[in-house]
């Protein structure tokens, strides 16, 4: 954890943190790892061209400040430089679970899978507590600290519920990733990143999530209108790993179970798994 103090947020970062390497780069901008002079300490920071949605980036930030979850990846502070918005926060040397998959040339076996869905669901659990949807739940938004432990990233799309309005209806998010309700614009709620997840189960199953050969507008359109997917060899997976993408992917929300009932009986659920790890892994 890194405590940044106020005279340091009021410096210039260059004076405060030592940039060692970049380690992501796509359209927001890019990350890298870089060293807090003070103590050592590795953190990432995300450089964002101010042109790219200010308003989007300084909602992201006011999001992550409200968090405290081991499950969830920290934020330490922000800073404007020249033409770009910094932002410092916990540094996850694995990168995220796409990178492991895309550089080992892998899909990712059961056991594996069953023990990242149990830190993601603690992660929703956290969030859905505090009544935020993540909104945007896919194998590239969970990453991967030198412990193994998993943690969920990337809030810029996350969105708060209210007491007034207990659903959301701006559609936001991964097109192969959205729940039918989201697409749909009927209103939805926190049960969208359990179909999120489970659409994730699939994607680290098989290398990809479903229609992902077809173009966006065309999934868009496929996702509310046919049977919720299920894993293209079946047979090649345990049953409790069935039942439970099928859970997450029950196609009426309201059916749906939350993070915190899936949490509740995935002991039971797992110990179908080939591996049943959810059982070793305490609360």
């Amino acid at each position: 954890m890194i405590e940044l103090t106020e005279q340091e947020l009021d410096s210039d970062p260059l004076d405060v943190f030592t940039i060692t390497r970049k380690v992501g780069e796509g359209s927001y901008g890019s990350v890298h790892k870089a060293i807090y002079n003070r103590t050592g300490q590795a953190c990432a920071i995300k450089k964002i061209p101010i042109e790219n949605d200010l308003e989007q980036n300084i909602k992201e930030i006011h999001t992550m400040t409200t968090f405290a979850s081991d499950y969830v990846v920290q934020y330490y502070g922000s800073y404007f430089l020249e033409d770009e918005l910094w932002i410092v926060m916990e540094f996850c040397a694995a990168g995220s679970v796409s990178d492991v998959m895309r550089l080992c040339d892998m899909c990712l076996e059961e056991d594996m899978i069953a023990v990242i869905c149990q830190y993601v669901l603690r992660g929703l659990c956290y969030l859905h507590e505090i009544r935020k949807i993540h909104r945007d739940i896919k194998a590239g938004n969970i990453l991967l600290n030198e412990h193994g432990e998993a943690k969920l990233a990337d809030f810029g799309v996350t969105g708060q519920l209210t007491d007034a309005a207990s659903k959301r209806v701006t559609v936001i998010g991964t097109p192969f990733w959205m729940a039918p309700e989201v697409i749909q614009e009927d209103g939805y709620g926190t049960n969208a990143d359990i179909w999120s997840l489970g659409i994730t189960c699939i994607e680290m199953a098989e290398g990809r999530p479903p229609y992902y050969n077809l173009h966006p507008m065309r999934a868009i359109f496929m996702i509310p209108s046919k049977p919720p997917p299920k894993l293209e060899a079946e047979n090649d997976f345990s049953e409790g790993f069935r039942k439970f993408i099928a859970r997450c992917l029950t196609k009426n929300p309201a059916q749906r179970p939350s993070a915190k009932e899936l949490l509740e009986v995935s002991s039971a659920l797992m110990s179908l798994f080939k591996y049943p790890v959810f059982e070793s892994h305490s609360t």
